[in-house]
This record gives C-alpha cells, structure tokens and sequence, in this order.
C-alpha cells in the first residue's frame, strides 16, 4: 500500500504493469513477476487480485508444503498467486507437471525478487507455458497515476505526433530530489531526508544480509558491498570488470560472480550496444545501470542535493533516472521494446537507442535546462547513418519542449510519463 500523507489515509496506487499482466493471463498458463525486493510485487498481487488465492513461501507452512506436497497447493484450485517462489525453485517442476497434466487448466501467477531467467535451469522448466515480466520502481507517471494509455512516450513513436509546450504539466518534479529520494514505493511518500537515508540503510543490510543467502553464499558481505559502491560510481557508463576488480582489491572471477549476483537481484541491469549485426552486439561491452537512481546515488555516498548538485557524477545519475523510465515504458509495449546505446568508430555515442521492431528511436539525456543545437550533433549523427530511425529525442533537466531539427525534438524528461492531452 502506498501512504496519502494530506488524507492521513493508505491508499494503492495503481502499476502499469497490471495492464501486461492481465494480457499475459489470458494467454499462457503461468505469469511470472520478478523484481527487487520491496518493488511492490505483493502490494500489486494483493490489490489488483483481490479475489485470487494467495500464498506467500516467506510462510514457513506453506514453504515446507511446497518441498514436501507442492501438489497440496493448488489442489482443487484452478488458479493460485505464489508469492516469493524463488525460496523453493524446485516447485517450479511441480508447476510445469500441474500445468501439462492437467492440460493447462491449472493456471499461476507466480512472484519474486530473484530473476528466474537468469537462474541456472529454471527457466527451462517452465519454456513455452510462462510468460516473464518484470517490476521495475514506480516512474513519476505512476506517482501521479497519469492514463499508462495516452502517455507521450508512445505519441513519439508516431512520425506524424504533434508535441508542444501546451503539454507542459502543471507540476514540474524536482529532478535533485527525486534522486536522492527514489523510486521504490515506500520511499517514494517519505518527506524528510533522514527518513529516506534510514530507509535505504536498511535495505541494503537487508538485501546483504538476507536476500543474497537465498541466492548464494557470499562469505566477504563487506568486499560486495565495495563492488555495489564501485558499480554506483560507474552508472552508466561501459561495464569494466578489470577495473572495478583493480579498485576494490577483489579478484576478477569474484567481482563477475557479484555482478551476476546483483542481476539475478534485479537490482542492476545491463544494457547492449545497437549495432545493425545483432553478432556485433554481443561482443561489445554493455553499460550499466541500476533499476532505481536512488540507490546508486545513496551508495556512491550522496546523501543531500547541494553535495549531489556539485558532483561529477551527476549527469550519470539523470542518465539513470531516465533509463528507468524508458526501461518501464518499453516492458509495456508489445511486444517489449529493447534498450541498447549506440557508439560510432570515431566516439560519436548515443545514450539510448530503443529497438521495436523494425524502427528506432534515439534518446540523449542532457544536464541542462536549455538545450540547443550543439547538444543533438551526435543524435543527428546517428539518423543519418540510420535513416529507419522514427526521431531523435533530447531529455533535459528544463520545462519547454522545442523542435532543435526537423527530425529532433528537445523534451523535460518527466513527459515521458505524462500523459498526452
């Protein structure tokens, strides 16, 4: 649940993802949800299938049921919610039998905070009866609870799309707070910086000390969390093993395994190079980035906006902010959109080139409340090597939209999530 602070009240706030979820229902028998812990996954089962049976594995009876008589779960239900299923991934092969045996009239909504496709044989059991979602931090659209139908970010995709300074919305976030704040949702209410920082303390030494045991054994919880504190430093920018392994004085084969870690964790993500040969794509290195700005930006160390305002890395961090948004909306689209980066032989980089289908979109994040012509050199670089390209799009820090190029168009970040109107 979600706290109104002027009504005193809880109230739910509704996640865009409900609308995939319900589409993927219909669809395949078993719907998997991941994300990381406290992103919200239970507070959505509970809210938007109120009806449905629910059970929870961080229930110790129903935990033990799912090792020894996994079949007692579902018995004389025809569709069952399994919260927090990572703890038992043997229940999954039980699944996969109820499913087939019973020519998939059992049916699953399954949750949890590991990535199951990244987990060694799971994903296997269940291919070709599931369909994998993931639930990302709340976007401020979602805060708002702006129409996930009429959002901006799909009017971009139309060539033809009108967007002017009439949709500039009323209210124009604090982009300084929002970093420092968050946007998992029980941070995402909290008003004092005490209060954030002692929320993000605690979930680090919960996700430390509790979540990575479920997952694997890491004897050395100090040298993780100097890799996690390297990795926020190097927000966005290309994944080098060598050096994070050199700067935290911890061996290449343990700081691959802690990355792998922190991906099954769903708490960081990585994103590819576009290239027009999808070989080429594999053998590049990939950036990276965390699914919530808000953690990179505490465990890099910055704890106020005037220390944050003044660091080096902040442009990183808005890049971060904005990959988490592009990241939600692009899990909406069907099918799902991809994200990569794009860098030409002679440097020339894109932060954000989205893939759907066979068209693109190209997306630079700027630090700046003006932007200008000098700012979309390289974007227009890159549309005139890819001319399938919809437009290119500059994200900045400021409140007017304007059109920097006949094929370029300069928005506030925040509309990406805003609704067209």
């Amino acid at each position: 649940m979600n706290e109104n602070h002027s009504s005193n009240k809880w109230i739910y706030k509704r996640r865009w993802i409900g609308l995939r979820v319900k589409e993927a229902l219909k669809s395949f028998p078993v719907v998997v949800i991941t994300g990381a812990r406290q992103v919200g996954k239970s507070t959505f089962l509970h809210n938007e299938f109120p009806e449905l049976p629910y059970l929870s594995l961080d229930d110790y009876d129903a935990l033990q049921l799912a090792k020894e008589d996994p079949v007692s779960l579902w018995e004389g239900r025809e569709i069952l919610i399994i919260d927090e299923v990572q703890r038992e991934p043997g229940l999954l092969t039980a699944i996969k039998s109820a499913v087939d045996r019973g020519k998939r009239r059992h049916r699953f909504i399954l949750s949890g905070s590991s990535n199951l496709l990244l987990m060694k044989g799971v994903s296997e059991s269940l291919a070709g009866r599931a369909a994998y979602l993931e639930m990302l931090p709340m976007t401020q659209g979602e805060v708002d609870q702006e129409d996930p139908r009429s959002l901006v970010f799909f009017e971009l995709w139309k060539k033809d799309s009108v967007l002017d300074d009439k949709l500039v919305p009323a209210k124009a976030p604090s982009y300084l707070s929002l970093l420092i704040r968050g946007f998992m949702p029980p941070v995402v209410f909290l008003h004092e910086r005490q209060e954030v920082l002692l929320w993000w303390d605690s979930y680090v030494k919960t996700y430390l000390e509790r979540d990575l045991r479920d997952i694997s054994r890491v004897d050395n919880l100090v040298g993780f969390r100097n890799v996690m504190a390297a990795l926020s430093l190097r927000t966005g920018n290309l994944l080098n093993q060598t050096e994070i392994a050199r700067d935290t004085r911890i061996s290449q084969p343990t700081v691959f395994r802690y990355l792998q870690l922190l991906e099954v964790s769903n708490l960081i993500r990585r994103v590819p190079t576009y290239s027009r040969s999808r070989a080429k794509r594999i053998t590049k290195s990939p950036k990276v980035y965390f699914v919530d700005p808000g953690l990179s930006v505490y465990l890099s160390g910055y704890h106020d906006e005037d220390s944050l305002s003044g660091s080096r890395e902040l442009g990183a961090f808005f890049e971060n902010l904005v990959f988490l948004h592009l990241a939600v909306l692009c899990d909406m689209m069907v099918p799902r959109a991809t994200i990569h980066y794009f860098r030409s032989t002679t440097g020339k980089e894109v932060d954000f080139v989205l893939e759907w289908g066979n068209r693109l979109l190209a997306f630079e994040c700027k630090h700046t409340q003006r932007p200008g012509y000098g700012d979309i050199r390289n974007l227009l670089h890159f549309l005139e090597e890819h001319p399938q390209a919809v437009r290119g799009v500059l994200l900045h820090t400021g409140r007017r939209a304007q059109i920097l190029h006949r094929r370029v168009l300069a928005l506030p970040w925040w509309w990406l999530s805003s609704s067209f109107r």
